[in-house]
Parts: C-alpha cells; structure tokens; sequence
C-alpha cells in the first residue's frame, strides 16, 4: 500500500473514532449513574419478567503504591516508613459493591430498548434504525456467550 492510501486511512480511521469514542465515553459514563441509581431502589435480588439485578459487595485487596518507592522511602524514613506501611495496610482491604445484572432465561431485549439508548446518544430515529442490524452483529460477533452476566462496579 502506497503512503497516500495509508494517511488517507489513518485521516478516516481519527475522523471515525472521534464521534465513536464519545458515544463509548457517554455509555461508560452512565453505566455506573445508572447501576447505583437502580442499586438505590433494590431492597432484595430483582426477579422482572425480563431482567434481573442484584448487589453483591465483596472484600478485596487493591495494590496501592510501588512496592520498590515504599521500600526505598523506609530506608530512608524508618519511623516515617512504618507510618507509611501502617497507612497502606488500612487501605489495602476495600469494599467494593457491584450489581450485577442479566437477561432471563428465553427473554430477549426488542430493537426499540437498543434503539432508545442510541436516541439517547444523540442518534435520530432514522440513523438508530439502519444502524441497529450492524450493532448487533458485531455486538453477537465480539460476544462470547450471548446471555451472559455482566456487572457495574457502584461503590
């Protein structure tokens, strides 16, 4: 391939990406608004004729700092350093909320549901509807298990 077919491809490629990646910022952005306003309102597992949510909150240890920096720090700073050691055990054990969520068993999702998200982004109804078959081809082609349980990380 010749240099001008190749810089025209990266020109297209960054002027594709751009509107694609603000779309992706904008859905990211709202996964975890929306899992914790939904976490808000679940007093129990939710059982729907369609979907399903739950919250589970589990203990983890979170690597915080270089071990490399904190051991030279110590060298230094001896008592200062078990200060320091001191704070990042406390820190180390965090809580970390999840709802996780799914599609039951023989129930599906309708193109309107896809469709109200992609309005939401700005699309016009028009530009959703062609648009739909393609995302979700590529969507059932990047997936591996189609029912799969997926989670948001809410606090």
């Amino acid at each position: 391939m010749n240099t001008e077919r190749k810089i025209i491809e990266l020109i297209a490629t960054d002027r594709i990406d751009i509107p694609i990646s603000s779309m992706s910022g904008k859905l990211k952005r709202a996964k975890p608004k929306m899992g914790q306003e939904i976490a808000s309102e679940l007093i129990s597992p939710y059982a729907g004729e369609r979907v399903y949510a739950r919250i589970e909150t589990e203990d983890e240890l979170k690597a915080r700092g270089t071990k490399d920096g904190i051991d030279l720090f110590c060298q230094n700073y001896p008592r200062q350093g078990a200060i320091l050691r001191g704070y990042i055990e406390e820190q180390r054990a965090l809580r970390e909320s999840h709802l996780y969520f799914g599609v039951n068993e023989g129930c599906r999702l309708t193109a309107d549901d896809y469709m109200n998200v992609m309005s939401s982004l700005g699309l016009s109804e028009k530009v959703s509807s062609d648009l739909y078959p393609e995302l979700m081809q590529v969507s059932r082609n990047l997936s591996k298990k189609r029912e799969e349980e997926r989670s948001v990380l809410i606090g």
